[in-house]
């Protein structure tokens, strides 16, 4: 590949897990990468392995983050491909979450997303207009699908980017750049660790969603099961990795295919988005008659 076709990535979450993981994979292919975090010191590893870092904040200002991409464009003269995976999960009933702590995981995951998606389309539009392929990827989840007891803020989050993307795909397709939500199942990551900073409990907790206040009440046992689960998740995040840079350069098993999308990965994600479009179909069917009756009668 030529030096001027060579992509360059701007991932931003990169400090672990996605973020991490499709950097390694792309720095092995010879791509170019841009690996940010909020603190980059902790990016030493991604230093040593060729990538450029730099400290970065998703929910900072917008003449911040423009600050930011006006820089990281100019490093290799352009930016091809975009992961954007920072966020993290907000463990708590609704009631037991305060405002403030609902307001920050929205202001990450999703307004987080949606800046830096808006501080990078004039370089992706830049670069695409040079003949370059372009691909911006959001980090949706199995959460996209579905929701549970005690992390209703984090799926509806997901909800929210997968919304996010679907718009932008529309509006960033005329331009030639590919939009796609990234929706895993659980991967084995330190996502699900409380230390990792990235599984963050509400402040309040109320015995009423506890096993011992309420009997089993779903919320504990959505706990219970992600403690269970930290360490032991069914999917790999190098082989989701490899499949992402695959789908976003069109390698691979994506070869010859466009971008979709969305991209589920993992069997756990797959079930769970089948059934749940099944499960839509089905009540679609069964109130269609009430749902078409309310038009009115000219």
């Amino acid at each position: 590949m030529a030096a001027s076709q060579v992509p360059v990535w701007f991932i931003t979450g990169a400090s672990s897990g996605f973020g991490e993981a499709i950097a390694f994979e792309a720095l092995s292919r010879g791509h170019k990468v841009i690996a940010t975090a909020r603190n980059s010191s902790k990016l030493g590893k991604l230093t040593d392995a060729g990538a450029k870092v730099m400290d970065l904040d998703v929910t900072s200002d917008d003449d911040t983050l423009g600050d930011k991409l006006k820089g990281a464009n100019a490093l290799y003269g352009r930016i091809t491909h975009v992961a954007s995976c920072a966020g993290y999960i907000l463990e708590g009933t609704v009631e037991e979450a305060s405002a403030k702590e609902v307001y920050d995981i929205f202001n990450t995951n999703v307004l987080g997303t949606a800046s830096i998606a808006r501080a990078v389309a004039p370089y992706l539009r830049e670069a695409a207009q040079q003949g370059h392929q372009t691909a911006l990827a959001n980090f949706g989840s199995l959460g996209s699908w579905t929701s549970n007891a005690a992390v209703a803020h984090y799926c509806s989050t997901k909800f929210a980017v997968t919304g996010l993307t679907l718009g932008l795909a529309e509006e960033l397709s005329p331009f030639g750049i590919s939009v796609c939500s990234i929706e895993p199942g659980y991967t084995r990551t330190g996502f699900l660790v409380g230390s990792s900073g990235h599984r963050v409990k509400t402040a309040r907790t109320l015995d009423v969603y506890s096993a011992g206040g309420n009997g089993n009440h779903p919320a504990a046992a959505v706990r219970g099961a992600m403690e269970a689960y930290s360490g032991k998740q069914p999917n790999d995040v190098v082989k989701c990795a490899r499949v992402i840079v695959d789908v976003l350069t069109r390698e691979g098993v994506a070869q010859g295919r466009e971008i979709p999308v969305r991209l589920v990965l993992g069997a756990d994600c797959y079930e769970t988005a089948k059934k749940a479009s099944e499960d839509a179909l089905g009540w679609l069917k069964d109130w269609e008659g009430v749902s078409v009756s309310v038009g009115h009668d000219e």
